[in-house]
């Protein structure tokens, strides 16, 4: 018997609209093509279900993501609505009441598309982004006192727990085994000493139970310089939350474009579901044009399905999206002149070919 997953469907605001059923249609393809079945379910959550009804998503809706195997998800924000909501309100909630303590961004340069680094190839250009989702910076654990006197002050925590560390670190050095066996720890303990100088500290034992696995740790500064002037020392990096935020962002831009980026919120354990996700944001002011870059939302469907099992699936995905690209004239972010619906449509008829 074929097997079936649930799939919650949360587009999002702006492009989310275009892109995510783009996405939804290859995995219906790929899900033929391979003999499983995908049941969604489509939820009008995020920046604009906000304006309507001044919630983000509604108060029960964790218990109702729970409910469903993956969530395949778009991007969240609305201009008229407060920057500060969105994280806060949809996308932290869901990695941290889903446990979803990995981040997992993949940076790849694509056949026929031109690196912004001019002298890099695809085999320079392939490694992983393991960001911590759940801790680090972005606990949002502070509070501003005084904000409207001369001595007005405010504070952020950061918080680095030995769980926390461990959990990711062993996602990382055991991802590594099936890569190419190196772990590159990006860090920044010579100034935080304390909160990454414990992070440093946890990752190092870890690192010491994986001897088959190269270990060595870069500061953030460092590896920023690396990304652009040499980018194939990194297989797979492990990081913190902001860290990891920033540095994806960096690798989609020496992907040629952060339409490019793919990723998902991973629970290991599968005890909930995982999120998956382009890196980017929801673009309002292309929306509904048909012009925004579909690929990072369709390379996030690969990684759900292999997620969920379904290796084959996701590397025909992958191919499908390596022949797209190498075709040439690709969306206007990467100087081409296709929609979205073409770019989707090439993909599908390489899965059906």
């Amino acid at each position: 018997m074929s097997k079936t997953y649930k799939i919650a469907v949360v587009n999002g605001d702006g492009i989310g609209n275009e892109i995510v059923p783009a996405g939804v249609s290859i995995i219906n393809e790929v899900a033929k093509k391979y003999n499983f079945e995908v049941e969604t379910e489509d939820f009008s959550w995020g920046a604009g279900h906000y304006l309507k009804h001044g919630e983000f998503m509604p108060e029960n809706g964790i218990e109702t993501l729970k409910q469903f195997d993956a969530i395949y998800f778009g991007a969240v924000g609305l201009p008229e609505v407060d920057d500060t909501l969105p994280a806060k309100d949809y996308t932290f909630k869901v990695r941290t009441d889903l446990q979803q303590y990995v981040n997992y961004r993949p940076v790849k340069l694509f056949s026929g598309v031109k690196s912004p680094l001019r002298d890099k190839t695809e085999k320079d250009i392939d490694f992983v982004i393991i960001r911590e989702n759940n801790e680090g910076e972005f606990v949002q654990n502070g509070k501003i006192f005084y904000p409207d006197t001369p001595n007005g002050c405010a504070v952020d925590t950061s918080m680095v727990t030995r769980l926390g560390v461990e959990r990711i670190a062993h996602y990382s050095f055991k991802l590594a085994r099936t890569r190419r066996k190196k772990v590159t720890n990006v860090t920044k303990s010579n100034t935080l000493i304390y909160s990454l100088g414990y992070w440093d500290k946890v990752m190092q034992e870890v690192a010491d139970q994986y001897p088959d696995v190269e270990y060595s740790k870069m500061y953030v500064d460092n590896a920023s310089a690396s990304f652009v002037l040499k980018p194939e020392v990194f297989d797979v990096i492990v990081t913190t939350n902001m860290i990891g935020d920033i540095l994806s962002d960096l690798g989609g831009a020496i992907m040629g474009s952060l339409g490019l980026g793919g990723s998902g919120n991973i629970n290991p354990e599968k005890e909930f579901p995982s999120m998956f996700e382009p890196i980017h944001g929801s673009a309002p002011d292309i929306a509904g044009q048909n012009i925004a870059n579909p690929i990072g939302q369709i390379w996030s469907a690969a990684i759900m399905l292999e997620h969920l099992g379904e290796k084959a699936a996701a590397d025909n995905i992958v191919e499908a999206i390596e022949h797209a690209t190498a075709g040439g004239d690709l969306t206007k972010d990467l100087k081409g002149n296709a929609s979205t619906s073409e770019i989707a449509e090439r993909i599908s008829s390489f899965i059906n070919s």
